[in-house]
């Protein structure tokens, strides 16, 4: 790794529903083949922290910022609107509201993703012309991970879990994802050994996590309860062949791969 490599801040939500055909479900999106990381692959919503994401003044604009530094502050919400952005979920309400705003109140909206992609608009302008508040308070915390130091971009990605919204209806942008699907974690794990799906090392691993759970509110409240633990992968040559691993104090069953495996080339 040059010792110039800077370690991007980053943050990914995991929406969750329950679904009567297939329990718990989360949204997961497929990237363009010409984005350059994770290229092909099925993958979160999420994304790198954007520089209005930063704005101190956000903090009048939130549910649930209180004790928040900073730093923290600003990796919710660019989860937030990284998944406004990649799928038109916006987890907001309506100021003195308890529910997450629907799609009549989105779609109002659903001009500003492209402006917020390209980096021409801010959430605190969004926010401003709306009237709505980030409900930072939905979004608990589920995984720290960062890239390895042979990557040739690395992120200091936080993870989180939300509730989707009942009656917001979630799609791929077409630009950054070209494909999408609410699927069970048992269902993603099976047709990635199939080969339907390909699936990088921090993904398969949280999907695991994630399976373990029997419902939204299981998933929440394990979440809850977990002590999160940074994870940066290494890769150790001792054996036969190069394997990434990690260490067995992040709460996750696979401690191993193989560089093959964990970083699959795109279909």
């Amino acid at each position: 790794m040059s010792a110039e490599t800077t370690i991007i801040p980053a943050a990914t939500v995991l929406l969750l529903r329950d679904s009567p055909a297939n329990g718990l479900e989360v949204f997961m999106v497929v990237r363009h083949h010409q984005i350059d990381f994770a290229s092909g692959a099925l993958v979160f919503p999420g994304g790198k922290l954007a520089k209005g994401d930063t704005d101190p003044a956000l903090v009048d604009y939130c549910d649930g910022a209180e004790g928040f530094s900073p730093e923290l502050l600003s990796l919710r919400v660019c989860a937030i609107r990284e998944s406004f952005e990649e799928c038109g979920v916006l987890l907001a309400r309506a100021a003195g509201q308890s529910r997450l705003v629907g799609p009549d109140i989105v779609s109002k909206y659903d001009h500003w993703r492209k402006p917020l992609d390209k980096g021409e608009a801010t959430v605190l302008e969004l926010l401003q012309a709306s009237g709505l508040r980030l409900a930072l308070d939905a979004m608990v915390p589920f995984a720290h991970w960062i890239t390895p130091e042979f990557m040739p971009k690395r992120f200091d990605t936080h993870f989180y879990l939300a509730a989707a919204s009942d009656d917001q209806l979630a799609l791929h942008d077409g630009h950054e994802n070209v494909d999408s699907t609410w699927v069970s974690p048992r269902q993603v794990l099976q047709e990635a050994e199939e080969g339907k799906w390909t699936i990088i090392f921090p993904t398969r691993l949280n999907i695991e996590k994630l399976a373990k759970a029997t419902s939204v509110r299981d998933a929440l409240e394990r979440a809850e309860a977990d002590n999160i633990v940074l994870v940066t992968p290494w890769v150790d040559n001792a054996g036969e062949q190069p394997m990434l691993r990690i260490r067995d104090n992040a709460g996750y069953d696979t401690l191993e791969e193989t560089i093959e495996r964990a970083i699959p080339k795109p279909k």
